[in-house]
């Protein structure tokens, strides 16, 4: 539930009585005039006051030389002064007792400099008041709900009200989202640009949102996360209420550093992004252009049931690209019942295709899609409809667009459209029928709009899951790093490092260290044959690499003569010096190679990664990401992700291995690295899993703290 003080400290902002615009001006073209004109013709609902020393009157209002001779009490300001004068201006809202502020002024945090030192007295002088700020270095503000009206930007006059509420960290992206959505008849229950994030973030507005009564699908525009873990938690609360939809830009940003693990390398900043938002049921798009198809969609459309879709249309062209989207993009082909099926036949010519996609052909009227389209939704085995057209000289989109409007609104299953026609038809059709289904240019958009809303549909319904907490021995845990952090950090001894899994209840290989020859005999008879032999220095990162793991070894001669074989090659490759320790373990049983590991992000916090292992595990790529707090949930669905699922479940006639045992060991690597931030990187590589529960053991590993 959103915070209560959060809420009226909020509506200050967007919903308050009166406004004051400090910087409105006289001059055509400025900032400080369009935004006050912005606000008149938008018809607030409150009062309004011109703030300017040198001017008496501003579009035939009274003006203001300061917000303290203001007469009456003022909610929130509107600051758009040069920057030397914006702490000296904040400073008197607060003395006036403003609560919120919106700062347009740039020369903040985002030029360096002096500009940062600026930043952050501003943040200390509405602390100390108590006040609200969005901004700097931001376009602004609009509330469209009825009862408020209040288009406090400068961005292009008359934003579409609806029910929508958009963020954007970037101000001229704010700009276009208002022209574009012009266009496509998507109107903001509010939208916020809010610059430099100083005070208001873009986690405090998703709460703002959660409840609000007028608000039906959230959007945001990112190009950083201030605080990604506060963001989780919040994400998977307010999507079980409404789509949060979201465009993080810097896709493909190279990584912060080098990573030395299998799984740092594997988890790049925005698969870590990636992971969070799969995890949280967060919609995400990758343009501008996607979101605005999706919610266009989700405003629309009700939620479906199912990926059972059925697509009708006049043309077996488009037809067969709408279904090859569809396949591509995880839906289903309904397979339509008898019943529909012979009614369909009764109403489309011979010449028509009836097996899904149906093709009405080219001669299909308004009544023609209307009579079809009312059974394919009331068909059971349907749960959306994807309508296509291409106009043909004697039918016109208007009539088709018509038709379908009036069946879908009998219905509630979600009916989306792609009509091939003239771009008078896009600009025209929604305006003359607001509640019109979304309808696009080309089927692949409609089909990924319709894929978007299953997966919303699945992720709403999808249980929260519990975070395990098993029986640990923390204690040696502990020990062990601190004494490899006193000693400088870096990677675990070996020794150590299965010390650590083992008091986390992994099922780890038994296993000796060895120095010498004259050790084997009784590190031999202790594991017991046949058995491997590892070198186990820290600084040897990927032993396979140069000779450094021996297997199967079957008596104490050929383990002998593994310790000497391999002392050669460390001598040959000059390493002698740095590895001065052997392992011995006992030889797993057969079975499937997998990997489990961490990495640690300074924002996201550990990220936990689960795949296909051995040594190929960087050229396969076969992993699934995570993030903590990691439920029980979360830890089956990232392992029925992969790719190689299909191998631990048996092929070919083999049987399947124990996927249980590798789903509670993720959860009990997301307890380890949260229970010890110390811990950087850590990769389990690789875990041999069997069909038996008993045999399933971790062979290697290496934890870094």
């Amino acid at each position: 539930m959103t915070d209560a003080n959060l809420k009226k400290e909020l509506d200050y902002i967007f919903k308050p009585r009166s406004v004051a615009v400090i910087g409105a001006s006289t001059k055509r073209g400025a900032i400080g005039r369009e935004l006050l004109r912005n606000i008149i013709d938008y018809e607030f609902n409150g009062k309004v006051f011109p703030i300017n020393p040198k001017a008496e009157y501003i579009q035939s209002m009274k003006a203001y030389p300061s917000i303290t001779d203001v007469p009456d009490d003022v909610d929130m300001a509107v600051v758009i002064v040069p920057k030397e004068h914006v702490l000296q201006v904040v400073e008197e809202c607060g003395q006036k007792g403003v609560k919120g502020l919106v700062v347009i002024s740039a020369g903040f945090r985002e030029v360096g400099g002096e500009g940062v030192e600026r930043e952050n007295k501003l943040v200390e002088i509405i602390q100390k008041y108590g006040m609200r700020l969005i901004g700097p270095n931001c376009m602004g503000i609009l509330t469209g709900i009825p009862e408020v009206r209040l288009h406090a930007s400068f961005g292009p006059a008359d934003p579409l009200p609806g029910s929508t509420a958009f963020m954007s960290q970037s101000g001229a992206l704010g700009i276009a989202i208002f022209n574009l959505t012009k266009q496509l008849n998507i109107g903001f229950s509010y939208f916020a640009s809010v610059g430099n994030k100083a005070d208001i973030s873009g986690n405090d507005l998703m709460e703002y949102w959660e409840d609000d009564e007028h608000t039906q699908v959230i959007a945001l525009y990112l190009e950083s996360f201030g605080e990604p873990r506060v963001f989780t938690g919040l994400a998977k609360r307010i999507s079980k209420k409404k789509p949060v939809i979201v465009v993080k830009s810097g896709r493909t940003e190279a990584g912060s550093r080098a990573a030395s693990s299998h799984t740092g390398a594997l988890a790049a900043p925005d698969v870590a992004i990636e992971a969070l938002l799969k995890q949280t049921g967060v919609i995400r798009a990758t343009t501008i252009e996607e979101m605005l198809d999706v919610i266009l969609a989700l405003t629309k459309c009700p939620i479906p049931n199912g990926n059972r879709v059925a697509i009708l249309t006049n043309g077996g062209g488009p037809a067969i690209m709408a279904t090859d989207a569809c396949v591509s993009f995880g839906l289903k082909m309904a397979q339509i019942s008898v019943e529909t099926w012979d009614k369909l036949a009764a109403i489309v010519p011979a010449e028509a295709s009836l097996v899904n996609p149906i093709d009405m052909i080219a001669s299909a009227t308004a009544d023609t899609y209307s009579k079809c389209l009312s059974l394919l939704l009331a068909d059971d085995n349907v749960d959306m409809v994807i309508v296509g057209f291409t106009p043909p000289v004697m039918v016109k989109p208007m009539d088709i667009a018509l038709a379908i409007t009036e069946v879908k609104r009998r219905y509630s299953k979600p009916v989306v459209g792609f009509f091939m026609a003239e771009e008078t038809f896009f600009d025209e059709f929604p305006k003359m029928v607001p509640d019109c289904p979304p309808i696009y240019r080309f089927p692949e958009a409609a089909a990924h709009v319709c894929a978007e809303m299953y997966r919303y549909h699945v992720a709403k319904v999808r249980p929260e899951g519990e975070v395990r907490t098993f029986e640990v021995d923390k204690d040696a845990v502990q020990k062990i790093l601190d004494e490899r952090i006193k000693a400088g950090g870096g990677y675990l001894e070996q020794v150590d490092a299965f010390k650590v899994l083992k008091a986390y209840g992994f099922p780890v290989c038994k296993a000796q260290v060895v120095r010498e020859l004259d050790e084997l005999h009784d590190a031999g008879e202790e594991v017991g044959y046949p058995l491997v032999l590892k070198m186990a220095g820290r600084q040897i990162i990927h032993k396979s690499d140069i000779g450094g793991v021996v297997l199967d070894i079957q008596d104490e001669k050929e383990l002998v003569w593994a310790l000497v074989e391999m002392k050669r090659k460390l001598a040959e490759a000059g390493l002698e010096d740095k590895v001065d320790k052997f392992l011995i373990q006992e030889m797993s049983q057969p079975g499937k190679e997998v990997i489990l590991g961490m990495s640690l992000d300074p924002k996201f916090g550990p990220l936990l990664l689960v795949g296909t292992g051995g040594k190929y595990v960087e050229v396969l790529k076969d992993v699934e990401l995570g993030v903590t707090p990691l439920t029980d949930i979360d830890a089956k669905e990232m392992v029925q992700s992969i790719r190689g699922y299909a191998l631990l479940k048996g092929v070919r006639g083999e049987p399947p291995v124990c996927i249980d045992v590798l789903i509670e060991c993720l959860q009990r690597l997301a307890q380890l690295v949260t229970d010890f931030h110390e811990i950087q990187e850590m990769d389990i590589n690789p875990m041999i899993l069997s069909p038996s529960k008993e045999d399933c053991r971790v062979v290697d590993v290496r934890i870094r703290v």
